[in-house]
């Protein structure tokens, strides 16, 4: 019998739960503030946001579990002890949480105003490719390992505002890529391994960011949103100066953080107006 997981184990598996790590979670505000006002406090809608929500913690459960397997199974022991029952255990939580995350968003859909084949699909794609990112051999960098991200981050805004209101326009399409982007351009700099790759990478990146951001207005996002992102590129390119200008990687990634938490502030409230 595989012994049950540790109170530690089970707050490692758990962390992208907890508190401080609520980055990718932020979408759902940025779908509720794309609501027309009528709906933001319609009761179903919030229920239904509400699971998708639960359902998006959950996956990411999963997502960090199943990374543990992988490091145990590779001699790695990241909770320490005997590292065979270490992986069962990882891979034992990881079953239960994606299990919960797939419940999670049937019922939302179950319950939603709108449930267009198109929020159904995204949906399972995302919910593959979270387990195709933890699972097995690990992807290579700039390759599918950049398309998770933005892909769950992009669905955490569309599926939500695609069950509420049964379709989506080019607006709230660029919007969620705004968002899904954050956290990549965050998480890049602390895998920075080939320095002038890696710049171009980011500029890459960077450079997409500011094309969504300039071209969302011509998409239908609010006029204002362009002026309203200004501190997101200004952040955007110091983060670039501090990596790769001065070096400093971890003062860089927790600009990426802070640049992602004001793209988030400046999207509700463009919407809210």
């Amino acid at each position: 019998m595989t012994a049950p997981a540790a109170p530690g184990r089970v707050r490692a598996f758990a962390r992208p739960a907890t508190p401080d790590i609520v980055d990718r979670h932020l979408g759902v505000l940025v779908a509720w503030a794309l609501l027309a006002p009528d709906l933001r406090a319609d009761g179903r809608v919030l229920a239904t946001t509400g699971l998708v929500l639960l359902g998006a913690v959950c996956t990411f459960v999963a997502v960090v579990a199943l990374d543990d397997v992988a490091g145990f199974r590779a001699g790695g022991d990241r909770a320490g002890g005997d590292r065979t029952t270490s992986a069962r255990q990882a891979l034992a939580f990881a079953g239960v949480a994606g299990t919960a995350g797939g419940a999670l968003w049937l019922s939302a859909a179950a319950i939603a105003p709108h449930a267009p084949l198109w929020t159904l699909v995204l949906m399972g794609v995302t919910f593959a490719l979270a387990l195709r990112y933890s699972w097995g051999r690990k992807p290579s960098h700039r390759g599918f390992a950049e398309i998770f991200p933005v892909a769950v981050g992009s669905a955490v805004v569309l599926v939500p505002h695609g069950l509420a209101v049964g379709a989506v326009h080019a607006g709230v399409v660029v919007q969620a890529l705004i968002f899904g982007l954050g956290p990549l351009l965050a998480a890049v700099y602390a895998d920075t391994r080939d320095v002038g790759g890696d710049r171009r990478f980011v500029v890459a990146l960077t450079s997409v960011e500011f094309a969504l951001i300039l071209s969302a207005p011509f998409a239908g996002a609010p006029w204002w949103l362009s002026p309203a992102m200004l501190p997101t590129m200004l952040l955007r390119l110091d983060q670039s100066r501090v990596g790769f200008g001065l070096g400093d990687l971890a003062r860089a990634r927790g600009l990426g953080v802070l640049t992602h938490r004001t793209t988030v502030a400046a999207l509700v409230v463009v919407n809210l107006l």
